[in-house]
């Protein structure tokens, strides 16, 4: 099901994207998304739209969605105690002095969409729920 607006967060079950690395390899103990991220990454670009490869962060990982000058981190993590449950909420930044102009969320509906398209065609992903973040 497609994502309608002002839905920016969604929940799913996959074991597809289970940490491949050991736990002493992670960027925080019981923290994991590397997989999920650079997956969203690839297929998001497979469906049109450019994203950053994913970076991290001490509570997972993020790619970047840029629109002329509206940036956006699309947060990719794992429930905690789970290594089968994810996240991903879209994360408007701010512009400005102090960051206090956050991008509009209606400029980042193409990545949103998108995200929810390739959820829905990839058959591990299960139990998928939007939210408002």
């Amino acid at each position: 099901m497609l994502n309608p607006l002002p839905k920016t967060a969604v929940t799913f079950t996959s074991e597809r994207f289970r940490p491949v690395l050991p736990e002493d390899a992670q960027v925080n103990p019981g923290r994991y998304g590397a997989e999920l991220a650079f997956w969203l990454c690839t297929e998001l670009a497979r469906d049109g739209v450019t994203t950053s490869y994913p970076d991290f962060e001490d509570w997972g990982w993020f790619i970047e969605y840029i629109v002329d000058e509206d940036e956006f981190w699309l947060c990719c993590g794992n429930e905690d105690g789970r290594n089968d449950r994810w996240r991903c909420f879209l994360r408007p930044l701010g512009r400005g002095l102090l960051g206090r102009n956050r991008a509009p969320v209606e400029r980042a509906r193409p990545l949103l969409e998108a995200v929810a398209r390739v959820l829905e065609r990839e058959p591990s992903v299960r139990d998928v729920a939007w939210s408002d973040d």
